[in-house]
């Protein structure tokens, strides 16, 4: 079977009919070049650039050298959406000592960001980008001076294994109020900042995201799913009071971790770790009940299962399906929760390893209401200007295509670097490459 990403669109075919998965395929990709109404902001294509973090910001947090030079190819690259990389709201809870962190010392600094980034692309494109900043804690992952300093919703043996990490690292309910207020105060100042909304993040096994698996939690965050999903709930009901109508609030949302019962949101309650929306869809529709008119829908934790998310042609372990089968749970788990949950604007991922049929995949769910926009993640470290060619073309070209070789992850994950394509953007970051992991490329 091939296992690597389809350089064809005829390799995908075959591929996906050799499987016997429901992939839709149109040959018509122009429905990506239309606009789409997001409560008072149209959005002038259905192709994203999603959150892909470049740990390269200062030690204050503000974005750096390499940080803009990043917007700006995405910036130039034609999309109609630019999901800002995940930008911490309190210090303890950065991943990195150069991850993104908004506070009101250093918020002219993004307020100057967004400003290049929306020049730039009406200079390119002839349009503004909708540009959505992701507000994060780390919790799990927090690493603010470098080293693991975890703050952590409850104790997980299938991450912690034979050492579990102290209890005194688990944060109380106390803290997670000021965690809410960190996340209602960075949602305001990237309205002042001058950023199109604001995602409340709650995906990958952050914070937010642990929390709507904290079945065995006590208190006002843990057990019933009314407690499980209220930091994501109320975070975003107070983003709402804060800021004005015509601020966007979303979530980038884990809808599905992988894990079985108790340490997974999205599956049963029967062990097994196949993907049940039920909890998903209640949330959903919660949201959407408090005001919410976009979702950025994504599974999987990138740290431990990352095939799940974003499943590939070569990375750190081997896994019993084809990759191909775990785009079709991603796409179709994500149809699923459109076709129940109508009302909502969802943004897709999991779309690079489709290689050169990504577009047609996209149209294709997009016509069936499967989603509506189509969220490209490490596509845009090694093709930014993929929908230019998509809008412009009608394909992708060949030699550009992200190769899902896994290596940008790599830099970041196991060497603490900036990540960035080593293949296709490899003056910058292969040299990053060499230094932190030995390799050649």
């Amino acid at each position: 079977m091939i296992r690597k990403v389809y350089t064809s669109k005829d390799e995908f075919i075959s591929q996906r009919d050799e499987l016997k998965l429901n992939i839709p395929y149109a040959e018509d990709v122009s429905v990506l070049g239309t606009p789409l109404q997001i409560g008072k902001k149209a959005v002038p294509n259905r192709l994203a650039c999603q959150a892909m973090e470049g740990c390269d910001g200062t030690a204050d947090g503000s974005p750096d050298e390499l940080t803009i030079r990043r917007y700006d190819r995405f910036a130039k690259g034609g999309a109609g959406t630019i999901w800002f990389e995940a930008t911490a709201v309190m210090r303890e809870g950065r991943a990195n000592p150069r991850q993104l962190w908004i506070h009101n010392s250093n918020i002219d600094s993004f307020r100057r960001e967004v400003e290049r980034i929306k020049q730039t692309a009406v200079k390119e494109n002839g349009f503004e980008p909708l540009v959505i900043m992701q507000a994060t804690h780390s919790g799990r992952y927090s690493k603010p001076d470098g080293t693991p300093a975890p703050l952590i919703a409850y104790n997980n043996p299938i991450f912690e294994k034979d050492t579990p990490i102290d209890k005194s690292r688990i944060v109380t309910d106390e803290y997670i109020d000021t965690v809410k207020q960190a996340l209602v105060e960075a949602s305001l100042l990237a309205e002042k900042a001058g950023f199109d909304g604001v995602d409340i993040k709650a995906c990958h096994r952050y914070l937010n995201c642990e929390l709507l698996s904290a079945y065995n939690r006590e208190g006002r965050y843990g057990g019933s799913l009314e407690n499980r999903t209220r930091l994501l709930r109320e975070s975003i009901s107070g983003a709402k009071e804060v800021c004005s109508t015509d601020f966007i609030v979303s979530s980038r949302l884990n809808v599905y971790d992988g894990f079985p019962y108790p340490y997974g949101f999205g599956v049963k309650g029967d062990g097994s770790t196949d993907f049940d929306p039920t909890e998903p869809i209640w949330l959903l529709r919660e949201l959407a009940k408090s005001g919410v008119e976009l979702l950025n829908i994504t599974m999987g934790n990138p740290y431990f299962n990352p095939h799940v998310n974003r499943p590939f042609a070569s990375g750190g372990y081997d896994i019993d399906e084809h990759p191909l089968e775990g785009v079709a749970r991603m796409l179709n788990g994500t149809a699923e929760l459109k076709k129940q949950v109508p009302n909502i604007k969802i943004i897709s991922s999991a779309l690079s390893y489709l290689g050169a049929a990504a577009p047609n995949v996209a149209a294709g769910y997009i016509e069936n209401g499967g989603f509506d926009i189509a969220g490209f993640g490490r596509t845009v470290f090694a093709y930014p200007d993929f929908a230019k060619d998509i809008i412009n073309d009608g394909s992708m070209k060949k030699e550009k295509l992200c190769i899902c070789c896994s290596k940008c992850t790599h830099i970041m994950r196991c060497a603490g670097g900036t990540p960035g394509c080593v293949i296709r953007d490899k003056d910058v970051y292969l040299p990053i490459y060499k230094k932190l992991c030995g390799g050649n490329g």
